[in-house]
């Protein structure tokens, strides 16, 4: 069996996360949600990977997750191409609040991360401004979470999932609110019962509030990180995909990132960057690099088109392009004395939706956030 390792691994998860993956029994994931979605959940050689598996495309794809004599295996055009393993079910989701609500809609274990929509709904959703890649209100349609979950909910299952589960970080975020803080001051009481009851370390994710005072407020509160997201660095791009994020604008977010940069520190300030809506290359490349200077890591993923979005008839970019700014965009990250490695919570840290850090410079840069390779057998 060929196994990948540095950027030749780096091209298998670029390939797997736009194709996905055709598995032959049920593994756990993520459906619907605020972000990218459609989500199976495995490690790949020791690296935490997500990548679609329910959507039709996926029928089409040269991958297949196996579970063979001796062990899971990925296998491409049959050939068995990587090892695997697949997470058991988390064991915090057999357990209840007293009031009867299940921990798992409360919060699910990414991998290792245990993340939450605190508020499920938004306040553009089902308008001209909803933002066409989200499924937010998804989810809680198809009842698989509630619509507010409460502090002390949330530090009940972070405890458990931290317990029995082994899980190393919180990601917190929620639907755009109606308030001037965008919903980041209810993830600060969240993250604040959060701290209190495990100690974990904590990213919070939200739009630009409009009084950046909020920043040190959460910070207070036990929030370590932040995730300020601003999809698309390509303005048109931007107005039609997401018009709340396009008035906001490219120097509002910067504006934001700036100040939080200096709150959070260099690095532990990140913003989600989404290849395959039609934007300008160079621009996207352009704009990574200049939120790389204020001491904010770009996390570059592929469009994962959501089942139900406005955007769910998409197809994901094809691999060839998201590697080739995987490597134009990784190499400055680490130039600029930023790394995932050094991220403390959130979805850059965790990096299972993206392959950029094994195309972050020194070679071995990927290695120091690797887990030992599993062993099969």
């Amino acid at each position: 069996m060929t196994t990948g390792t540095g950027h030749n691994l780096g091209s298998m998860l670029a390939d797997l996360q736009s194709y996905g993956a055709r598995i032959e029994r049920p593994i756990e994931g993520r459906r619907g949600g605020a972000g990218p979605s459609d989500a199976g959940m495995i490690w790949v050689e020791g690296v935490a990977v997500t990548f679609p598996f329910t959507s039709d495309y996926v029928n089409d794809s040269p991958f297949v997750l196996r579970e063979a004599d001796d062990g899971w295996q990925l296998f491409r055009d049959g050939t068995a191409v990587a090892r695997a393993e697949v997470p058991a079910r988390p064991r915090f989701y057999e357990l209840q609040t007293t009031d009867g609500i299940p921990y798992w809609k409360i919060a699910l274990l990414h991998i290792d991360s245990l993340a939450s929509t605190v508020i499920q709904t938004c306040r553009h959703w089902g308008t001209d401004d909803q933002c066409q890649f989200c499924g937010i209100e998804l989810s809680l349609k198809g009842g698989a979470t509630i619509a507010v979950k409460r502090p002390e909910q949330l530090a009940e299952v972070a405890v458990a999932a931290k317990e029995l589960d082994g899980a190393v970080d919180v990601t917190l975020t929620t639907g755009t609110t109606g308030g001037p803080d965008k919903g980041a001051l209810y993830l600060g009481r969240c993250a604040e019962a959060i701290k209190a009851a495990t100690g974990l370390p904590i990213q919070a994710q939200f739009e630009p509030p409009d009084d950046l005072s909020v920043l040190e407020h959460i910070k207070a509160q036990g929030v370590d990180s932040v995730g300020i997201h601003i999809e698309s660095f390509d303005m048109e791009v931007l107005s039609r995909v997401a018009p709340p994020k396009a008035r906001t604008g490219v120097d509002g977010y910067f504006r934001a990132w700036e100040r939080a940069a200096e709150v959070f520190g260099p690095g532990q300030v990140s913003t989600y960057v989404i290849l395959g809506m039609g934007e300008d290359h160079d621009v996207t490349v352009e704009g990574c690099k200049r939120a790389v200077d204020v001491g904010v890591y770009p996390f570059v993923v592929p469009l994962r088109p959501v089942p139900g979005s406005l955007m769910g008839d998409w197809l994901p970019p094809a691999p060839d392009y998201v590697e080739s700014m995987y490597r134009r965009i990784g190499p400055y990250v680490v130039s600029r004395g930023l790394g995932s490695w050094n991220v403390t919570a959130g979805c850059a840290r965790c990096q299972a939706c993206s392959a950029i850090a094994a195309f972050e410079e020194p070679d071995d840069a990927a290695a120091r956030i690797r887990l030992p390779v599993l062993r099969v057998g």
